[in-house]
Formats: structure tokens, sequence, C-alpha cells
């Protein structure tokens, strides 16, 4: 019965629209559109409720260090401007630790790439007598191994198995990823180093386009010589 009832045509009821006299007030609110505004409003409400609540129930004698630096003026929670509490030598000393570890993760990344950049040259260097081939396993160590007997000399890249020409792909590709993280570490390594400087006593001033000798995009400062004693 209910297949033969859906079979039948149906009426195709339309949605009401907004009485002429309402016209002003734009469409009108369809079910969907209450549910999806009452939901909200509700949520606000119970949110409400809860902070009530909290305040209703909130100890006078609790305390929280955040005190200290905020205020209510006028029922506004507001926060006080807190001035800078370390002196000039504790940030250059914050700033000197900052430099190095920026400086010791540009060297420890310099040395990966000169051992990768080592072994890909002895892979891909056909000039040399004897050529290093690095094996992840023993059973890779034998397919070059049996390689070599069959060819009576070191393989060429392009006779390699394709597993090792794989590796040797994301090795050059992880070579090309640590030298950009180089060249970026190194961009902030030096301005770093100019802003340490910069914070140094002495007389200084930023040289105009047309006084510097060599064309650069970073700003180029000069100090004022005085003399040592």
């Amino acid at each position: 019965m209910s297949s033969l009832r859906n079979s039948l045509p149906r009426r195709a009821h339309k949605e009401r629209a907004q009485p002429h006299s309402r016209r002003k007030f734009g469409l009108l609110e369809k079910h969907k559109d209450y549910v999806v505004r009452a939901r909200a409003f509700h949520q606000k409400e119970q949110a409400i409720q809860k902070l009530k609540e909290k305040a209703a129930f909130r100890n006078p004698d609790e305390f929280y260090f955040k005190m200290i630096n905020t205020k209510t003026s006028d029922g506004v929670h507001r926060q006080e401007s807190v001035a800078n509490k370390y002196t000039k030598e504790e940030l250059m000393l914050m700033k000197t630790q900052d430099i190095g570890y920026i400086l010791q993760k540009l060297q420890t990344e310099k040395k990966k790439i000169d051992r990768l950049s080592g072994m890909l040259h002895s892979l891909d260097n056909p000039s040399s007598s004897k050529r290093v081939f690095y094996a992840e396993d023993r059973e890779e160590a034998r397919e070059i191994r049996a390689k070599v007997s069959e060819q009576g000399k070191v393989p060429d890249v392009e006779d390699l198995p394709k597993n090792i020409k794989r590796k040797m792909g994301s090795s050059y590709r992880e070579l090309e990823a640590r030298q950009g993280r180089v060249r970026e570490l190194e961009k902030i390594y030096m301005d770093m180093a100019m802003q340490k400087e910069l914070q140094k006593k002495g007389r200084k001033r930023k040289l105009r386009e047309d006084e510097i000798v060599s064309p650069t995009s970073r700003p180029v400062y000069k100090w004022r010589q005085e003399r040592k004693r």
C-alpha cells in the first residue's frame, strides 16, 4: 500500500510568501531559518546562565597572578600596559643565546649537506677508479654485487636497481631542501646579528641609497669613529 500511495501524483505545496503589508521586512522566515536562530539564541542563553552561576559561587578570597596587571573600570575588565620587565643587559644576553642557537642549527645543517654531497659525488663521479655504494640492507648489497660481477665493472647510475635510483633521487631532494634551509638560517643569523649590533652603544646612522657602494636590499648602517683608549 505504501508503494501504491507513493506512486500517486500529489499536489506540490508552495511555501507561504511574505504578506504584501510586510514586504518591507524582507523575505518571510521559514521554519529552518527559525530553527537556526532559536538554536543560536539558546546557546547564548546557556552561556550567560553558566557565567551567572560561576559569578554567584565565586570565592572572594581567590587570587590569580593576572589580577596584579588588571583592573575593572566602569564595569569593564581592562588589562594594564606592562612595561618591559627586563633590563638592557638581560635583553642582550637573551639575544646572544638566540643567535647561538641559530648558529648551532646552521652548522649542523652545513655538516649534513657536506655528508650528503660527498656521498652523492662518490656515486655520480665516473672518473674515479673506486665507487662506493651505500645499501640499506643485505639484499641491496647482494644486488649491487651481482650487478658488478655480471658486467665486470662498476655499474653506471642508469644500470642500478630502481630502488637505489629512487633513494638517490630522494637524497638529491633532501640536499636541495637542506641548502634552502641553510640560506634561510643565514639570513636570520645576519638579521639577528645586525639587531644586536644596533643595540650596542655608539652613534650610528642609516646610509642613503646613493651612499651605498654595492647595491643591496638590506639596510646599511655606518658607525661614527670613536677613539679607543
